[in-house]
């Protein structure tokens, strides 16, 4: 691991997780609001829901690419990685970089938010 994905775990994984659980629930809570302001137009939460995207429900963890009747680039469908907290804030961060013909073109250049998102995706998968 370099030192660039060790900064991000530690951002993303391990500084959530030491806070309390009030403050991570701010966090998902914000990033529910971010989510819906910045992805909900063409993504849903819904299981089985698609739209220009596909559905986010259960993301972390799920082969990319992998979800039934949702549209993908074929750049996506070959992507071999799992969905984790790292790799949702690498994509979202710049989607192009790391799926070139990619068909994404939002990205989310604040940190903060994107971590608040990844938040919001990952309690969803939790709640699951």
């Amino acid at each position: 691991m370099n030192a660039r994905h060790l900064v991000l775990f530690a951002k993303v994984i391990l500084i959530p997780a030491l806070m309390p659980a009030t403050a991570h629930a701010q966090d998902a809570a914000t990033g529910e609001r971010l989510f819906r302001q910045r992805c909900a137009s063409c993504h849903t939460v819904q299981p089985g829901q698609n739209r220009i995207g596909p559905t986010l429900s259960g993301l972390v963890g799920r082969k990319a690419g992998s979800v039934e009747g949702a549209r993908y680039s074929p750049k996506m469908r070959e992507l071999d990685v799992t969905w984790d907290a790292a790799r949702i804030d690498s994509f979202i961060a710049n989607p192009r970089a790391m799926v070139p013909g990619t068909t994404m073109t939002v990205s989310v250049a604040n940190a903060a938010d994107r971590a608040n998102i990844t938040a919001y995706l990952a309690g969803l998968a939790a709640a699951n």
